[in-house]
């Protein structure tokens, strides 16, 4: 459970930092070489697969997808 809390502490962390650094306005004719955009979606697939597993750790039961059943 820990484990899971700080991977889930660490990626939102990593997606503020992400949406900080891409609303900051760049210098013209300077190329940005670190996609903060994709941080961010990185980002949020990490919190989402992180929660899914924090519910499953919580009641004790995998989730299930609808297809699966």
């Amino acid at each position: 459970m820990a484990a899971t809390l700080a991977v889930l502490a660490a990626a939102v962390g990593l997606f503020l930092f992400a949406t900080y650094k891409a609303r900051q306005p760049h210098e013209l004719g300077k190329l940005r070489w670190i996609p903060y955009g994709g941080i961010q979606f990185v980002a949020i697939l990490i919190i989402v697969l992180a929660l899914a597993h924090v519910i499953s750790l919580l009641t004790g039961q995998p989730l299930v997808g609808r297809f699966s059943r």
